[in-house]
């Protein structure tokens, strides 16, 4: 094997090959785990690379390989619309969508967060107690402010409905979503942390770097973020091509 330093292509490759074995070639568990503790050992002990992401980014045969649930664009809209008519329900699965945002990061947001002028939402002390900054699309901030003037909160962005003074509970977040969905029509992906996986692979669908979504989602580690490669990929096998597109019956009629 070539070192070529193992650049972010390459880790990307292994993790592909790695889900392949795993679902094209449905190899046994021991087979796959053999796969991945060589790549682990040449990494910790030739290349001398920290792999604890690594590990959780790679599968460990077929009945630990979990890949995020992801909400099509079509679902969104109607989670949104038909699932979440209360302004400040619509404002918060919005948020946690559009900004990609965990549970309990949504649920202590404040207004002080929100950055106007640069466009950005201020993250403070997510996980691993770091603060961050990810996107306040022009939509989103449209949707808080249209929030803002019939709910009025003050001090939490989404404060509790029984103490105004307190955040909204991450158990009645869960709640509302799981209410949302159902109204809207929809097939459960798990709990509310599916928007924040569907925020990352639509980014990555667009074309944003792995690296930049690593930032915006607050990833200690790329290797983190590289589990939604393979989501993407399998996503990209469901899409038409362009040719799919066109009428094209009288010319096909003449042959």
């Amino acid at each position: 094997m070539v070192l070529r330093g193992l650049s972010e292509r390459t880790q990307e490759a292994y993790i592909h090959h790695v889900y392949h074995l795993a679902d094209q070639r449905k190899l046994s568990r021991s087979t796959i785990n053999q796969a991945v503790n060589a790549f682990r050992f040449f990494y910790e002990h030739v290349v001398h690379r920290e792999v604890e992401a690594l590990r959780r980014a790679l599968p460990h045969g077929p009945k630990t390989i979990r890949r995020p649930q992801v909400f099509s664009i079509e679902e969104l809209e109607k989670l949104f619309t038909i699932g979440a008519p209360h302004p400040k329900n619509r404002a918060f699965l919005m948020t946690v969508y559009g900004a990609g945002l965990r549970l309990n990061e949504a649920c202590h947001l404040k207004f002080e967060h929100i950055d106007r002028a640069r466009k950005q939402i201020r993250v403070e002390q997510g996980k691993g107690r770091k603060d961050r900054y990810t996107l306040l699309s022009p939509r989103l901030l449209a949707e808080l402010e249209a929030y803002w003037r019939v709910c009025r909160p003050r001090q939490w962005m989404f404060p509790s409905s029984r103490d105004p003074e307190r955040p909204m509970l991450d158990g009645t977040a869960q709640r509302m979503y799981y209410a949302a969905v159902q109204r809207a029509g929809l097939r459960r992906k798990g709990g509310l942390h599916a928007l924040r996986h569907s925020f990352a692979t639509h980014l990555l669908e667009a074309g944003v770097e792995l690296t930049v979504l690593q930032r915006l989602l607050g990833h200690a580690s790329v290797f983190t973020t590289m589990m939604y490669l393979h989501v993407r990929q399998e996503r990209l096998a469901q899409i038409a091509g362009p040719l799919e597109l066109l009428d094209l019956r009288s010319v096909l009629a003449q042959r």
